[in-house]
């Protein structure tokens, strides 16, 4: 590998070298490693690890703010970190392209090293299948279920307290995931963290998977398990904050480079984490080459963008403590051009990706593409129906016709993004309980009869889905980090009949285009008002006219003879049949219901010439659909 060519330095201090992870860092070969690391305001900089007894080696200038140097015997394995000096101190640091690092020893010398890795001859995939079939956009009108999972906690080994491996989790995950009708798995962050109570979200090391569940080796291995078993695999990425801890990128020359110099806004108000200076060109090479490194090292399938909202303003969670754009907006364009340009150079670079944003307010155009003034992501989660929903489960089935329109006012915004409907880790986290514990009802009956109504919402809703691990079957504790899932559950009669309803629900989902596109045309209501029983009904219909009938009773007291309108066809017969009742004994449920189907009335109702008199369950969703005739 040469020096760096004026061609990279030039790139650099444009802020466009965007697989600046092929040069930076630590690149082993037959004799010995190149190092490089970016330190512009340092006056001398050494690698010094456990192949020169940690008393150094000289980088050179190169030119743009970098150093590098090779240092032969310096072989993967093997630790390291820059010892920088600057105004007269001298401080160690771990690499910031670091591929791999060690756990935290307590040294402050060796702890949190590096360790020198060579990515490209790592690891032999099997999953050549799975990545020319990825479709990425263009499955823009195609189901997507997706597994929340934070991986330290899905499953401890029997009899203890610690993970599994990146190994071990591979086959039960993928079996689980694919039993329950997913299409993927997303990963609470896996980059490294020292703090494991972070969930990852507090990274030091962006280019390095977290050594808690094994080695760069192992979490490919998890990749193309999942790939080869058909599901495809999304991973959270944190380009808002990254941790504070002094070995890390804080101060990392002596001075703020990678975070904010402004006082303003170096920190994180929340978090007490680093803000990223997103107008350095440094930072851009640093951050848009990371999410393309894990596209492309680790075959990752998509990037869902942490905390987007905290990027876009200046004044997110600041008060009186900030300062308007130079336009006087509250618009941080920096990181709003800097998200754009991640967008444009994942789909430049791999178009058959995904990228989602976790955004929280009405920022507009986050799902639009960047040629028509939006910020590039493919899917925003729709947090606005998560709290609108949540908000009315909650409430005692008495008072939710007071609330009505907590479930109907969703569908005033819900084709202006490309949404997903998040279920996520942050509802079951911070005193805030379960799913389950959010359900209104006097009893576990009720409480589970709620959540298979929830999930049917969440289901016939326009919009992707997304569901945190545990919810499938009522976990009952609020989600702690420290411990397993409670699968004994699935052994209780009500929890095995939410997790068969999820099952179910997931196949319906993914076995009817009548839900996969998500436009104005797909979604019709019947009656989106009547509040006084707390029932809505709705049609979603596909592309070649398939039709499905979406009717939920949120009450628990049945209601027979409850009439719909429906549609008619001449290529339909009068009956429509019961696909799925939440309240079937099979799910936990009284078993009202109509006995697998209904025909229709020439009676007129909701505007419609045909109806039909259904039951409504107790609590329960129906979903029907029109026989051929």
């Amino acid at each position: 590998m040469p020096r760096l060519s004026d061609d990279d330095l030039y790139l650099w201090d444009q802020g466009t070298y965007y697989k600046s992870y092929d040069r930076l860092g630590a690149h082993p070969n037959q004799q010995g490693t190149w190092f490089r690391v970016w330190a512009p305001n340092a006056d001398h900089v050494e690698v010094i690890g456990d192949f020169n007894d940690w008393l150094g080696d000289d980088l050179d200038w190169a030119g743009a703010g970098l150093w590098e140097g090779y240092v032969r015997g310096a072989r993967p394995g093997r630790r390291y970190k820059f010892r920088i000096h600057a105004g007269g101190e001298a401080f160690d640091k771990t690499d910031p392209y670091a591929f791999r690092m060690e756990p935290p020893t307590g040294s402050d010398t060796q702890g949190l090293s590096a360790i020198i890795t060579d990515l490209d001859a790592y690891y032999d995939w099997q999953d050549s299948g799975w990545m020319n079939a990825r479709k990425g956009p263009s499955a823009l009108d195609e189901p997507m279920s997706v597994y929340e999972v934070h991986l330290g906690s899905w499953m401890k080994k029997e009899g203890s307290h610690e993970s599994l491996s990146y190994r071990e989790i591979a086959e039960p995950l993928a079996d689980h995931a694919l039993e329950m009708g997913f299409t993927h798995v997303e990963f609470l962050p896996l980059a490294e963290h020292p703090y494991y109570g972070s969930w990852g979200y507090q990274i030091i090391g962006y280019y390095a998977p977290t050594f808690r569940y094994g080695s760069p080796q192992d979490l490919m291995y998890l990749i193309d398990e999942l790939h080869q078993r058909g599901l495809g695999v999304i991973m959270d990425w944190v380009p808002g904050h990254f941790a504070p801890d002094p070995q890390g990128l804080a101060r990392f020359d002596g001075t703020p480079l990678f975070e904010y110099a402004d006082p303003q806004m170096q920190r994180h108000p929340d978090w007490g984490t680093f803000v990223f200076d997103f107008k350095s060109a440094g930072v851009r090479n640093f951050l848009i080459s990371n999410a393309l490194f894990w596209l492309d090292k680790y075959h990752i399938d998509g990037l869902r963008v942490d905390a987007v909202a905290s990027m876009l303003y200046r004044d997110y969670s600041r008060g009186d403590d900030w300062t308007p754009n130079e336009y006087g907006g509250n618009e941080n364009l920096e990181a709003i051009q800097l998200l754009k340009d991640t967008n444009e150079a994942v789909y430049s670079h791999f178009p058959e990706a995904v990228t989602t944003a976790e955004e929280s307010t009405a920022f507009p155009g986050v799902s639009q593409p960047t040629y028509a003034g939006g910020l590039g992501f493919l899917y925003k989660w729709n947090l606005g129906w998560m709290n609108d929903t949540l908000a009315y489960f909650k409430e005692d089935p008495v008072h939710r016709k007071y609330h009505h329109n907590e479930l109907t006012f969703s569908l005033v915004y819900a084709f202006s993004e490309q949404y997903t409907l998040p279920l996520s880790h942050d509802e079951v986290v911070h005193m805030k309980g379960s799913i389950w514990d959010k359900m209104a009802g006097g009893d576990d009956w009720q409480t589970a009869a709620n959540m298979r109504l929830l999930y049917a919402h969440q289901t016939g809703h326009p919009g992707k889905q997304l569901l945190f691990m545990g919810d499938e079957f009522g976990q009952r504790r609020e989600w702690n980090h420290n411990d397993s899932l409670d699968w004994h559950l699935t052994d209780e009669p009500l929890h095995a009949g939410v997790m068969n309803w999820v099952r179910d629900l997931n196949a319906l989902y993914t076995g009817e285009p009548a839900l996969w596109k998500d436009a104005p045309a797909s979604f019709e209501w019947v009656d989106a008002d009547d509040y006084e029983q707390s029932v809505l009904s709705y049609l979603r219909t596909g592309e070649n006219g398939e039709t499905l009938l979406f009717v939920l009773n949120m009450t628990p007291v049945p209601r027979h003879e409850y009439r719909i309108g429906v549609p008619a066809r001449e290529d339909w017969s009068d009956r429509w049949r019961e696909v799925l009742n939440s309240d079937a004994e099979h799910y936990g449920g009284s078993g009202v219901g109509n006995y697998g189907g209904v025909e229709t009335d020439p009676v007129w109702a909701h505007d419609r010439a045909q109806s039909v008199a259904l039951s409504l369950p107790p609590l329960g969703a129906l979903v029907l659909k029109p026989e051929a005739g």
